[in-house]
């Protein structure tokens, strides 16, 4: 017999998506999330679900509807002190007011999927859903993921800026760093678009090895071998934080928190060789100087501001 699952629905601010999403991927058996279900009628928007995230969470069975609602009630609880805490406020976070439901098992697996279509994020650059056919345009790079494994699905603005500054900054046969590397898609996009190897860390174990077969199946060599050896052609991931990092790139990614970035700027810096570009991304607009005074302190230069809705990137460079 086919096992039922939870269906919840959660209130939040819309730019929070990733970082809420993360906590039921980190904490749950989560199957994947939708962020806002529009209805359409003679090409007009007429209605939207927009700050309502439905995340869609397995159930095993031994699981209660008292005991899930319970769990999620206290991991929110503890999230919601621990985001205060780094300077979140209420209203960027969202109520967090939220409903469950316990559903029987239909074909929700296929029916979430529906909402995810082609993400064009440059001229040159597409993030296709790997259940969609589609073909490339010509000189177009092509990233195939799976959306909701895991992130950095191409969708979200704060991915979206770190691959435009991949595309214009990154240069080819540079070695690349992506610490928080989610899915994989930002060292993919450096592979894909020349750089001889990519070294990609993230805290989430679950992360590693979807980061690996997002990688095989956009045609990208995934390595394993330990950091000491000298770094071939192709992607190496491996759990892990940027201090524990005892290597120079040419090239530096960090799509985090602000107040993640902040704190770990000292060691992003030494992971930079002197002249090295670094793409800072998953910051607020409201929040962008706490991460500026980061940067200048450790005398990294600004190369560029870049700005998408809400949320702003910024382009450094190593000088000493």
């Amino acid at each position: 017999m086919d096992k039922n699952y939870f269906e919840l629905r959660l209130k939040i601010n819309p730019d929070m998506e990733d970082l809420i999403s993360e906590i039921f991927f980190d904490n749950f058996g989560c199957e994947g999330v939708v962020l806002a279900e529009e209805t359409y009628k003679d090409l007009e928007m007429i209605s939207t679900t927009e700050g309502t995230l439905k995340i869609f969470l397995r159930d095993d069975e031994s699981t209660t509807f008292e005991d899930m609602k319970y769990d999620i009630e206290n991991v929110l609880d503890l999230y919601r002190e621990e985001f205060q805490s780094r300077g979140l406020t209420d209203e960027e976070l969202g109520s967090w007011d939220f409903e469950l439901e316990e559903k029987k098992t239909e074909d929700w697996s296929q029916k979430w999927k529906e909402k995810w279509d082609v993400t064009h994020v440059t001229d040159k650059i597409a993030v296709v859903p790997d259940w969609i056919d589609y073909k490339a345009k010509e000189n177009e790079v092509i990233i195939k993921l799976e959306p909701g494994c895991a992130f950095g699905t191409g969708t979200h603005q704060t991915t979206q800026l770190c691959m435009k500054a991949i595309e214009k900054y990154m240069n080819e046969g540079d070695k690349v760093a992506d610490i928080g590397m989610g899915s994989g898609i930002l060292s993919i996009l450096a592979k894909k678009l020349g750089a001889s190897y990519v070294y990609g860390c993230d805290t989430d174990d679950t992360v590693i090895e979807v980061a690996k077969e997002n990688a095989k199946k956009n045609g990208i060599k995934v390595l394993d071998l330990p950091e000491c050896y000298p770094p071939l052609d192709g992607v190496y991931f491996k759990l892990g934080t940027a201090d524990k990092v005892n290597d120079k790139f040419d090239f530096v990614c960090a799509n985090i928190l602000h107040f993640v970035l902040a704190e770990i700027m000292q060691d992003l810096k030494n992971l930079m060789k002197t002249g090295a570009m670094m793409s800072l991304s998953g910051i607020l607009d409201e929040k962008k100087q706490m991460v500026i005074n980061a940067y200048e302190k450790e005398n990294l230069v600004l190369v560029e501001e870049i700005h998408q809705d809400q949320w702003t990137s910024f382009v450094v460079k190593r000088v000493d």
